[in-house]
């Protein structure tokens, strides 16, 4: 009796199932913008247009993507300068085209300077898009900087070690901060988690690990947040505004939950007008270099 009331909840439930077939909308094209300036250097931008989720990706269709011929401003309050475009081809062969200070018109050229603020205009595809930063003051004070050996369970991992911060936080709530770390001959690469609040730590001289930076566009390791003996490490930490701080928390936490489905959505908060994506943010960076000796 008890195999057939089995039996018969089985059929029932096989008899319930309903192929569900959903149909997204496709979504019109928005600029995506990955601007910043930093102290000391000039602005920087990279200009294209959203990909359909769905769409196939090759190195035409990202090379096609770029926003090409549109006119950039950017403006410190006092003057107002045309950004220039530009391109620097990358290790494949493609073009990154970018916009930056145009080098025919140094008069008016701009570059990042503590507690300034900095707006951006964008006139593409015949519409106007406006966004503004700050660079801050350095609200941070590098005391120190170490590297330390980890506990392994392979030995493998015996070249690995730990680098360490001992910093002091600036008194006031408030500051917001976003770190790099360049690996011998590498680019700089954002932290996998890179921003940090002062909630915990205002006005504390304190001590933590850094793990090395990510390129989040490649597979993560395990052991990509170690650095190894013989490497030679430069820390770029920053303190950005608000809203830096708050486009790249976002963005690291919607790209850490991809694929979980037991996730919250999450939007990302850019800070581009009229629709666009991404966003416009300024640095106030200090460097220092750890260099690892060999065994």
């Amino acid at each position: 009796m008890k195999k057939l009331f089995l039996l018969l909840f089985v059929l029932a439930s096989v008899s319930c199932e309903k192929d569900i077939d959903i149909k997204l909308d496709d979504t019109s094209e928005s600029l995506v913008v990955d601007g910043s300036i930093e102290n000391g250097q000039p602005p920087l931008l990279i200009l294209s247009r959203s990909l359909n989720y769905f769409s196939k990706i090759d190195p035409e269709i990202l090379q096609n993507s770029f926003v090409r011929h549109a006119e950039v401003y950017i403006s410190d309050g006092a003057k107002k300068h045309r950004l220039k475009e530009d391109s620097v081809v990358n290790s494949t062969g493609n073009a990154i085209y970018f916009y930056s200070n145009d080098p025919a018109n140094p008069s008016t050229a701009i570059f990042g300077a503590l507690n300034t603020t900095y707006t951006l205009e964008i006139n593409a595809d015949g519409k106007q898009y406006k966004a503004s930063t700050t660079i801050p003051a350095i609200s941070r004070r590098i005391d120190s900087l170490w590297w330390d050996s980890i506990q392994i369970t392979k030995p493998e991992d015996s070249s690995l070690v730990k680098m360490i911060i001992k910093a002091t936080d600036k008194p006031g709530l408030g500051n917001y901060i976003r770190y790099f770390t360049k690996t011998n001959r590498e680019p700089f690469y954002p932290g996998f988690n890179s921003v940090f609040d002062d909630q915990v730590i205002d006005g504390t001289t304190y001590t933590f690990p850094v793990d090395k930076g990510v390129n989040k566009n490649a597979e993560i390791k395990d052991d990509a947040f170690f650095f190894n003996r013989g490497d030679t490490v430069v820390l770029k930490l920053c303190d950005i505004d608000k809203v830096t701080y708050d486009f790249w928390r976002t963005f690291e936490f919607s790209f850490q939950s991809v694929g979980n489905p037991f996730s919250s959505p999450v939007k990302v908060l850019g800070n581009i007008s009229n629709g666009a994506l991404g966003y416009f943010g300024g640095y106030a960076a200090q460097y220092r270099t750890l260099i690892i000796p060999p065994r």
